[in-house]
Formats: structure tokens, C-alpha cells, sequence
């Protein structure tokens, strides 16, 4: 699901000098296992079980190691996230760009603690568009009204799935899967498309943040509940409909349909009273304002209207798709998910896989051509948020415990190890003489105090192993890639693969 920031640790009780991490690294970086013999010794635990013998030879080893000793007294009182990070890596990773889309939004979004990530990035690079054509210094969307409209159509998602589904068995891996999760705060660009299409978009001050929207898992909590709930009364009544030789199977889909609709005003009548009434997309509202003049302005129109007015005629968001970098599948294919969605009957979740060189050279062509990218990735890896880095060099642990990381990117998708995590937005990048990409200028949804500004720098190695999508308009991608995408007939995956993952 959509990441909000991670809490702080708590303080440690004594912080360390830098010249005492210094000597703390250079003492476990002398460390050395011993060479594996040509014959294996015979374990210590012959069943397979962890022994007392493998403590007592363990230990026995450590114990009167120095540096172990100093490790533990260390390590022991201070968080080993902060004691870790290296210092030369947060100087080296500038948060200076030399290639910037040519307008800057304001102010930096928070999600605060809810997983809506995905239509925080969805709405930051739409709010562009609006603040441009408006004149405005500053200027955000709705994220709420997103929301509202993004999970009622998600619980009625998982209801007709409950009728599709009904002869499965609930202990069934699939309805195992979809009944997780089953309206997850977060999600992907094609979901999004869906909302905006179907719903249109307002500005913030037409359907402002509430408690529930800012602090979801109260209301997840109980719509989870009645949503499991509504899924196995309609799991009953289509057997009991369907054990009747009398009805026809339109006769069936209606009166279940009836069923679905009266189960979902208890939906709709717990969202309305956490979130508020939301605009309806057909209903005109009026949106006064002061552009950078300081002239009150008002604009007036539906929520569907200011979606297709705001909207860059040339990138507009229904022609962007989803590039992916996952190395499990091959290359050069249009994937999808099963079962992932949001919007009954509306556009598919689609990606199209190709390497990783690709969706940097899709970045670097939306930002000079002053487009702002959305991406997925996995944030919590190798990230630091105070300075707001994303580095693979950031943390020391493989010269502190004197280990190697040798997961390859592939290889943490198939163990669990990484997915897509959290969406945001890139707005720069620095190239080096040659024009390749050196980092990355990151726009959070944090708020302003966390990273810089808000803003974080993702190195390029960073963009290779934890970067998984990136989002371009047809008319800047490689036509290659738009053929896989346009050609139709996506590979399915599962839906508890991590390309379901939902940021």
C-alpha cells in the first residue's frame, strides 16, 4: 500500500562521535570469516535444530573479540539506522540539478498517516497544469475527494467480485488474496485514471482534509469489517439463487445486483460520515481565488469539467502508461494483474516491462520537456529521511557486520524482500557531460519538514535496484514501447504478485 513517512526511532541514549563511528567501521571492516574447508564439518546440530553447542561455539569465538565488544556496547544503545549512515555519501549527494521542469509547485504535500501516496503524486503533477493556467503561487487539489470516490468504488469492486467469485472456495488463494487488503489506501496510475475520468477533480478547498482522510485506519478498520461482511451475504444468496432451476441468470444478476446496492448505502453512509459529502462530478461548484497579482479571481464548473480543463491537451493523464523494470518477467510484454482494480469495468491496471535503461531515458525526456513524472518504488530501502537521500551507499551495515548483500533485483521481488512501496513525483535531474543521469530531484508528499524542504535525492544506482515504474504520455515514449502497450493481449500475473503491489 500507499508508504507514509516512518516514524522516528527513539533518541538513542549517548550519540557518537563521527571519529567513533569512523573507528567502529574501520574495526568491523578487519573482520573476517574463515575460509570454508574443501569438506564441510560436520554440524554441531545433527536433526537441523538451532543447538546450545552452536551458541557455546558461537559465542565462544565472539566473546573476546575487542571489536565485538565495542560493537555490542554501541550498537546497544543507539539506533542502528542513524549510527550507521555515512556521513561522506549525505555530502556527496547534492540536492542540486541542472535539468528542472520549468515550473514549481507549491506548497509540498502531506499525506499524513494514510496511504494515499499514489493521488497525492496523481494530483501534484496534475496541479501544475492548474497553477499555471490560473496564475497561482500556490495551489493544491483535492487528495480527499480522490479518496472519497477512489474507495467507494473499491468496496463495490470487491462486492461484484464476491458474486463473480462465488463458487470458489473462501479458503481459495484468490479470495484469500482479495480479502487482505481488500480496500487498500493505495494504488496505481491506471486506478487513478479511473477517478479522474468517471469523477473529475476539484481544488483542495472544495472538499478539504478531514480527520479520516489524514488518519485512515480507523475508517479502513470498520469498512473492512462490513465489507467481509456484505462479501459473504452475497456469496449466499448467489448460491441460493442459483440453486433455483426457476430464475434465469439475468433474473439472478439483478436481484443480486439490488442486494449489492442496498449493502453499499451502509458503505456510503460510514464514508459520508467520516469524510463528508463529497462534490458530485456533475454538480457545478465555484472556486474563488487570488492569482499571484493578488486579484480575486473565481473559475465555475463540474469536478469533470476542471479535470478536462486543467489537463495538458498534449500529455493529458488518460494517454500516459506504465513503464516497468521487473526482471523476473521478460522484456518488451504488456502485463497486468488479476483481479486489480477499482472501477468496475473500467481501464485495466497495465505495464509494460522493459529494462531499466528505458525508464531513465523516459524521465529525462518528460523533465526537459517540462514534465513532471509520476514513479513507484520502494522508499523504506537505503533512504534517510532528515536529509532526504536515497542512496545504496547510504548505510554501512556491510563493512560494520562484515556481510554482503547479494540479492539481485529479481531475486527481492520473488523473496518478498522488495515491491512497489510509494509513489511520488520526479521534477529534475542532474546529467553528467555525457547527458547520462547522475540523480534525481524528488518531490515527497511528507510535508515540508521531512528531506529537504520536502524534496528528496535519488541517485541513479538507487533508480536501478529500487525504482520499479515510471509513468510517461505516448507522445514522449520510445514508439517501440507504445506498440507493446497499444498491441493489446497482457501476460497475467496473479493477484498476490508483487507487480499488485499497490504504492
Amino acid at each position: 500500500m500507499g508508504s507514509a513517512p516512518s516514524k522516528p526511532a527513539s533518541a538513542p541514549q549517548v550519540a557518537p562521535s563521527d571519529n567513533e563511528k569512523q573507528t567502529l567501521v574501520e574495526s568491523f571492516s578487519s573482520l573476517r570469516v574463515s575460509p570454508e574447508s574443501e569438506a564441510a564439518p560436520a554440524p554441531l546440530s545433527a536433526d537441523g535444530s538451532l543447538s546450545l553447542s552452536n551458541l557455546s561455539s558461537w559465542e565462544s569465538d565472539l566473546a573476546s573479540d575487542s571489536k565485538t565488544q565495542l560493537a555490542r556496547t554501541v550498537f546497544a544503545q543507539s539506533n542502528i539506522k542513524s549510527i550507521l549512515t555515512s556521513r561522506s555519501t549525505i555530502i556527496k549527494d547534492s540536492h542540486v540539478f541542472n535539468t528542472e521542469v520549468d515550473f514549481k509547485t507549491d506548497p509540498i504535500t502531506n499525506q499524513k498517516s494514510s496511504g494515499r501516496c499514489w493521488l497525492f503524486a496523481t494530483s501534484n503533477i496534475f496541479r501544475y497544469n492548474v497553477m499555471k493556467k490560473l496564475s497561482l503561487n500556490d495551489f493544491q487539489c483535492s487528495q480527499s475527494y480522490l479518496f472519497f470516490y477512489d474507495k467507494l468504488n473499491k468496496a463495490n469492486y470487491y462486492l461484484e467480485l464476491s458474486i463473480e467469485l462465488a463458487d470458489l472456495p473462501l479458503d481459495d488463494r484468490l479470495l484469500d488474496s482479495l480479502s487482505g487488503d481488500l480496500i487498500s489506501d493505495g494504488g496505481q496510475w491506471d486506478m487513478a485514471i479511473n477517478v479522474l475520468e468517471n469523477y473529475g477533480i476539484v481544488p483542495q478547498a472544495l472538499y478539504p482534509e478531514s480527520t479520516h482522510s489524514s488518519l485512515s485506519s480507523p475508517l479502513n478498520t470498520i469498512l473492512k469489517t462490513k465489507l467481509r461482511e456484505h462479501g459473504i451475504i452475497l456469496r449466499d444468496l448467489t448460491t441460493s439463487l442459483r440453486a433455483s432451476s426457476q430464475l434465469s441468470e439475468d433474473q439472478i444478476r439483478t436481484t443480486l445486483r439490488s442486494k449489492k446496492e442496498e449493502l453499499m448505502k451502509e458503505v456510503y453512509t460510514i464514508m459520508t460520515a467520516t469524510l463528508g459529502v463529497p462534490p458530485r462530478p456533475d454538480e457545478k461548484f465555484t472556486y474563488d481565488y487570488y492569482n499571484k497579482d493578488g486579484k480575486a479571481q473565481s473559475w465555475e464548473g463540474t469536478p469533470l469539467d476542471f479535470y478536462k480543463t486543467f489537463q495538458s491537451k498534449q500529455y493529458s493523464p488518460s494517454s500516459c502508461f506504465s513503464l516497468i523494470n521487473d526482471p523476473r518477467n521478460e522484456y518488451g510484454k504488456l502485463y497486468t494483474v488479476d483481479k486489480l482494480g477499482n472501477v468496475w469495468g473500467g481501464r485495466p491496471v497495465l505495464y509494460v516491462n522493459t529494462d531499466i535503461a528505458d525508464l531513465k531515458k523516459a524521465v529525462v525526456t518528460m523533465v526537459k520537456a517540462g514534465v513532471p513524472v509520476f514513479f513507484g518504488c520502494d522508499v523504506g530501502q537505503f533512504s534517510e529521511n532528515s536529509n532526504g537521500i536515497m542512496d545504496i551507499d547510504l548505510m554501512e551495515y556491510e563493512n560494520a557486520f562484515n556481510i554482503k548483500f547479494g540479492l539481485t533485483k529479481a531475486q527481492r521481488l520473488q523473496v518478498n524482500e522488495s515491491a512497489m512501496t510509494h509513489a511520488m513525483v520526479i521534477s529534475g535531474v542532474h546529467l553528467d557531460a555525457a547527458g547520462n543521469p547522475v540523480r534525481y530531484k524528488v518531490e515527497n508528499s511528507w510535508g515540508p519538514d521531512v528531506g529537504d524542504k520536502g524534496y528528496f535525492v535519488m541517485t541513479d544506482k538507487w533508480f536501478e535496484q529500487f525504482v520499479y515504474q515510471v509513468v510517461v504520455p505516448k507522445a514522449l515514449a520510445q514508439r517501440e514501447l507504445v506498440k507493446v502497450y497499444e498491441g493489446g493481449n497482457p501476460v497475467v500475473l496473479p493477484h498476490w504478485d508483487p507487480m499488485g503491489a499497490l504504492a
